[in-house]
């Protein structure tokens, strides 16, 4: 569970620092390090028969929300070896919603995307905790939102994003008696 500022956080938008400073990014290492648990943690605690509920009306089920993170997290990773490995990288964006819609994302149970999860987030930790402050600068432009992103703004991003999705789901398992 979360703290209450924490919750707060994770559901408004991602609200980057303006600087990136070495306990900002420890801290955010911290929650993509523990994030993997967090959400095995929840999905065990609801079970299988509550992998398609959804949180709002006309939201992605809980088991489309899963495959989404696993989707965007391996996104993200591939996106900082990029910015790492070549000078300022374009990366290709991809349509999240047809990406949730696809089969896999409707079928497959949400165990083999929290099994991806863990895996990416392994090696993306490894890789975070290799990386200078000086690192955290480099980035990608992104052409979906015409903008340059460094490294500490997507390192924030991600830990607040799987928070944010995580936190939609606890809430509304709460509000049903689940958990």
């Amino acid at each position: 569970m979360y703290t209450q500022e924490e919750i707060i956080k994770a559901h408004g938008p991602y609200q980057a620092p303006e600087h990136f400073h070495a306990e900002w990014i420890q801290n955010s290492i911290e929650r993509i390090t523990i994030f993997p648990m967090q959400l095995q943690a929840f999905i065990s605690s609801i079970g299988p028969d509550h992998e398609m509920a959804q949180y709002r009306p006309d939201s992605w089920t809980f088991r489309q929300i899963v495959h989404h993170l696993a989707d965007s997290h391996m996104q993200a990773f591939c996106r900082f070896k990029l910015a790492l490995t070549e000078e300022h990288p374009t990366i290709k964006p991809y349509s999240q919603n047809a990406w949730a819609a696809s089969a896999d994302s409707q079928l497959v149970p949400l165990q083999s995307s929290i099994d991806i999860i863990k895996a990416v987030h392994y090696r993306w930790v490894a890789l975070i905790n290799s990386m200078s402050i000086e690192d955290y600068a480099k980035g990608f432009f992104h052409p979906e939102t015409q903008r340059d992103m460094s490294l500490g703004f997507v390192l924030g991003l991600y830990a607040w994003h799987g928070t944010h999705h995580l936190t939609q789901m606890e809430r509304y398992a709460l509000n049903q008696g689940w958990l």
